[in-house]
């Protein structure tokens, strides 16, 4: 499930493809109820669930320091897109069945030595929340992150 990485428009857009063996309802209630969320991606608390709302990123470093981030499009179990960084992320769904395809989506509008982790970040916290979903609980793969940061910079570094 890597990213499928392109230029788009002003900046590059990242696109992971994400099968699940679960319900749509299951797996929007893990991208938007605070208890689910919080054990895949622990910086995320949803404060106000719809177009124009927020959600909180907890910096989670022992300061107590978050900030607000615009939920700047919204369809109830369909699709999620907030502020992240200087660009976007978005969450879509696609129901098949008794199954769901996740596809989530980083627009980012100049790449940067932070690009990378950050890629790497969303690979790993999916695959923490495909684990969730299949009701298994797993910390954060460090080591696996490390990997995954260098594929992705192997990556950008053929971007144009």
């Amino acid at each position: 499930m890597s990213a499928a990485v392109e230029k788009t428009g002003g900046g590059y857009t990242a696109s992971y493809h994400c099968p699940l063996h679960h319900s749509p309802e299951k797996v929007w209630a893990a991208l938007t109820e605070n208890d689910t969320l919080q054990k895949w991606m622990p910086n995320l608390q949803v404060k106000d669930l719809r177009k124009n709302g927020a959600i909180t990123f907890h910096m989670n470093d022992g300061t107590g320091a978050s900030f607000d981030m615009k939920i700047t499009d919204f369809k109830e179990q369909s699709f999620l897109q907030y502020e992240w960084g200087e660009g976007w992320v978005r969450f879509e769904l696609y129901p098949e069945n008794d199954r769901c395809l996740l596809i989530l989506k980083e627009y980012i509008p100049a790449l940067s030595d932070h690009t990378s982790k950050d890629l790497a970040g969303w690979h790993v916290c999916l695959d923490v929340y495909r684990a969730l979903l299949d009701g298994e609980y797993m910390d954060f793969p460090k080591d696996e992150w490390e990997k995954q940061r260098e594929k992705y910079a192997a990556i950008i570094d053929q971007l144009p």
